[in-house]
């Protein structure tokens, strides 16, 4: 009974993020429905669906974003307390990091939430969760392993002009 109530209080969030035309990091945040506090996209696991893929599904049904899960592990784990009509509920949160693509003008629960881009440590502050500040602390102070490049990224200023000659 332990493990199906355990199972019952795990939820699996994004981390949105995009690089700022300046080169900052920054985290898109999203009023809660009921006490509208800054929060990530996160929601229950769903049948058939890996925990990265929850984590993508719900930042489309609460965000209206698009875009990938980097990396195969979570980037940390948080708890919270859900509020619930029979008492509080606490809730352990792995989080992913998503790199926004896009950003969409309708999705499923616009009319529900506000939607907000913030430095990423301007971000940490606005969140009430201490352990999730922290996730967002440490991601914003983390180096990225990788170099997203297309033929668009050499006009955003996201690839430097050495990788971008042809020359060796």
């Amino acid at each position: 009974m332990g493990k199906r109530k355990f199972s019952q209080a795990l939820q699996f969030a994004a981390l949105p993020w995009r690089i700022s035309e300046v080169g900052t990091r920054q985290i898109l945040l999203l009023t809660s429905r009921e006490t509208h506090r800054w929060v990530i996209p996160k929601g229950w696991p769903m049948r058939g669906k890996k925990p990265a893929e929850v984590a993508k599904k719900e930042a489309y049904q609460e965000a209206g974003i698009l875009g990938d899960i980097i990396g195969k592990r979570p980037l940390g784990v948080y708890f919270y307390a859900k509020r619930l009509p029979r008492g509080p509920l606490l809730c352990e949160v792995l989080v992913f990091s998503f790199r926004v693509s896009r950003q969409l003008d309708q999705w499923p629960e616009k009319t529900d939430r506000e939607l907000s881009w913030f430095d990423a440590y301007q971000a940490a502050d606005l969140v009430n969760e201490g352990q999730l500040a922290e996730i967002i602390r440490g991601f914003a102070g983390s180096f990225l392993r990788f170099v997203a490049y297309d033929k668009h990224a050499r006009f955003l200023g996201l690839v430097p002009r050495a990788i971008m000659r042809d020359e060796p």
